[in-house]
C-alpha cells in the first residue's frame, strides 16, 4: 500500500528530501504522495524513509491504496530503470 500524509504535516520538507521515489510533493495546505510513485522504500530500506524521518509522525499507510510487496518492489525495480 502507498503511503499517506495526514492533516497534521507542517510542511516541513524532513519526508520529501528522504524520498527515493521522489513521490513527495508539496500540496495546499499540506504534502502529498502519489501512490503511483511511492514504493514505501521497499527495495531501498528496511521501513519507509519518510515515515523515519518525519518528525511529526504525520505519515501512515493509506488504506486507499492496497499493494503487495511485489507490487512495490516492481514500482522500485521500474524507477531504477
Amino acid at each position: 500500500m502507498s503511503l499517506l500524509i495526514t492533516k497534521d504535516c507542517v510542511c516541513c520538507d524532513a519526508c520529501r528530501e528522504e524520498c527515493p521515489d521522489e513521490a513527495i510533493y508539496e500540496n495546499t495546505p499540506i504534502y502529498t504522495i502519489d501512490p503511483d510513485l511511492c514504493s514505501e522504500c521497499v527495495n531501498d530500506f528496511s521501513e519507509p524513509a519518510c515515515i523515519v524521518a518525519c518528525p511529526y509522525e504525520c505519515i501512515i499507510s493509506d488504506p486507499n491504496n492496497v499493494e503487495t510487496i511485489e507490487e512495490l518492489r516492481l514500482k522500485s525495480r521500474n524507477r531504477e530503470n
